[in-house]
């Protein structure tokens, strides 16, 4: 999984090194990269693997063909997505457009999300984070953890 939270600094090439655990995960699953594209719920990127951009990729190919949601969604995500492969050092090189999207100029923060992970421009993300943490706070009921030997809810 991508857990925690890494801070790392991006060079005159346009270049940031990927923490060593991200890519672990994403070499134990075969990748010598990972997908990346703008989010459109922050000024952040969104990050996954191969499978996972193909399972999202499938989901929209699952809307009506002539809906226009579909022809939004295959924008929004599929058509700016880009593949970046790590290079021999294990970092990866960020496009002006992602790094405009995410209003990042030096450093850079990959927030793990479990499944998938984020990449943001440090001083928005603290922003951020306190409000997640109120939200999260204000709706903690909602989430449940199941017994999955019981069935009960614990």
């Amino acid at each position: 999984m991508f857990l925690s939270s890494y801070e790392n600094k991006i060079d005159k090439k346009g270049r940031v090194s990927v923490p060593a655990t991200f890519r672990s995960y994403l070499n134990s699953m075969g990748y010598n990269g990972f997908i990346s594209y703008p989010s459109f719920n922050h000024d952040s990127l969104e990050a996954c693997s191969q499978d996972r951009i193909e399972k999202l990729s499938n989901t929209i190919d699952s809307l009506n063909p002539f809906e226009e949601k579909r022809d939004y969604f295959a924008t929004s995500v599929l058509s700016e997505s880009e593949n970046l492969q790590f290079d021999t050092e294990g970092r990866v090189s960020l496009s002006k457009k992602l790094l405009n999207h995410a209003k990042i100029k030096e450093n850079v923060l990959f927030v793990g999300l479990g499944k998938t992970f984020q990449i943001w421009e440090p001083k928005n993300f603290e922003k951020f984070k306190a409000i997640a943490r109120k939200k999260a706070f204000q709706n903690r009921s909602n989430l449940k953890w199941e017994n999955k030997q019981k069935g009960e809810l614990s």
